[in-house]
């Protein structure tokens, strides 16, 4: 079997079917009981007990549109109001928590147990997502830093999508696409209600798959941008990005390469922090001065990123991407939180228990986004968002990616079973 060739039979479903039923019409009959009264036979057919799911390689993914950002933009703006409206469920008590991970202890007796590396670790993102997807799913991934050095990227993904009813799966993914583009659309997202219309500079620290998902979701709410400053740590990513850029958005017409954050921030529209980085030292995670940013700066902060207390100031806004997730990960781990997950949000929340800023200071961008929370307000505002990275995000995008398969024939079609053995 080849890629594409397997699932023509699907291509023209309007609604994707898992569990198969025949068509012969429902027929009924009448038959005399013994003693004379009438009996009627109900002979509806069985539903078929039948499987099928599709695979989709990475290949298959871009074919069915993986890479569209402009639309996984909107995907992403669609999740944050069924966010809103709490018509999802995530993993954990709260229906909030990012997922449970598989972490290795510094001392193991077992000598072939991994070690705990930087980003050794194995993590499942489970959720249910309503409105027009209903569908749930698990994104499933392994993480090492040292993949790099085998030419493989830090994490390797995979999502399953199930169907809400039966539980049944309707795809097996691979999902590095799909997880970098959820993960940039998010930003996107953000800067389209919180950032100047006509941004033009963009700051970026760390010039990888985020800082490229992330730029490529700007530039789909704000065209007017023509200059970028990066910083990143060695000249071959510096090089590999220069090179994206040029080849991907002719209308930057400035790509600057800085070599400190200050110069990634001052004079910015737009300022990203796209470096991953060791936790457990807050000092060390990249920090946000306020005396570097220029008034009506939009930041978006998916990686490790830390404030000043000129930050703390409550005319600077700031603005989560889901309050209920911060909320399951004050409850989760330690205090101060922001030494275990070092997203900005984690601070705010360990600020918030060190009354140090005011809970109210705290903004939901789900609640910006459903209309009952105001945006931008004016040209002048600071904003800064915190992006944490949840799994309603991988079930909107692979709901999306996986209907778009379905309809173009892309995918190679697999059998759970005809009939279950165990009922």
């Amino acid at each position: 079997m080849t890629s594409g060739t397997d699932v023509a039979d699907f291509a023209n479903l309007s609604t994707p079917l898992v569990v198969r039923c025949p068509t012969t019409p429902v027929t009924a009959s009448a038959d005399r009981h013994p003693q004379g009264s009438l009996v009627v036979q109900d002979r509806r057919p069985t539903p078929s007990t039948q499987i099928d799911f599709i695979y989709l390689s990475e290949t298959d993914m871009v074919r069915a549109g993986v890479m569209d950002m402009a639309r996984c933009v909107d995907t992403m703006e669609e999740m944050f109001s069924l966010l809103h409206s709490g018509d999802y469920r995530m993993a954990g008590a709260s229906n909030n928590s990012h997922g449970a991970i598989v972490i290795f202890p510094d001392d193991s007796p077992f000598p072939d147990m991994p070690k705990p590396t930087a980003d050794r670790r194995f993590m499942a993102m489970p959720a249910y997502l309503g409105g027009r997807f209903r569908t749930a799913g698990v994104k499933w991934y392994g993480s090492n830093i040292e993949n790099r050095e085998k030419g493989l990227p830090r994490s390797i993904l995979m999502f399953v999508l199930n169907d809400a009813d039966t539980g049944a799966p309707l795809a097996f993914m691979s999902a590095n696409l799909l997880s970098a583009y959820r993960t940039g659309a998010v930003p996107g997202v953000g800067a389209r209600y919180l950032a100047r219309k006509n941004s033009r500079v963009v700051g970026i620290l760390g010039p990888g798959v985020m800082a490229k998902t992330s730029l490529s979701a700007f530039i789909a709410v704000c065209p007017e941008i023509d200059t970028v400053k990066v910083k990143g740590r060695g000249q071959k990513n510096l090089d590999a990005f220069l090179t994206w850029v040029a080849e991907t958005f002719p209308q930057i017409t400035r790509v600057e390469v800085v070599d400190n954050l200050e110069a990634i921030v001052r004079n910015s529209d737009i300022v990203t922090f796209c470096a991953s980085g060791a936790t457990g030292d807050p000092a060390t995670y990249p920090t946000v001065n306020r005396e570097w940013i220029r008034p009506g700066t939009f930041l978006s902060m998916p990686a490790p990123c830390n404030i000043d207390r000129g930050m703390e100031s409550p005319d600077v806004r700031k603005v989560l991407d889901n309050t209920g997730l911060y909320e399951a990960y004050a409850e989760e781990h330690p205090k101060p939180v922001h030494r275990i997950i070092p997203a900005v949000g984690v601070r705010f929340m360990d600020l918030v228990d060190e009354s140090r800023i005011a809970r109210e200071q705290l903004e939901d961008l789900g609640e910006i986004v459903s209309g009952e929370a105001p945006g931008r307000c004016s040209e002048d505002e600071i904003i800064i968002l915190s992006v944490g990275g949840m799994a309603v995000e991988d079930v909107a995008w692979g709901t999306v990616v996986y209907r778009n398969a379905v309809a173009q024939g892309v995918g190679v079609k697999l059998n759970l079973w005809d009939q279950p053995l165990l009922r």
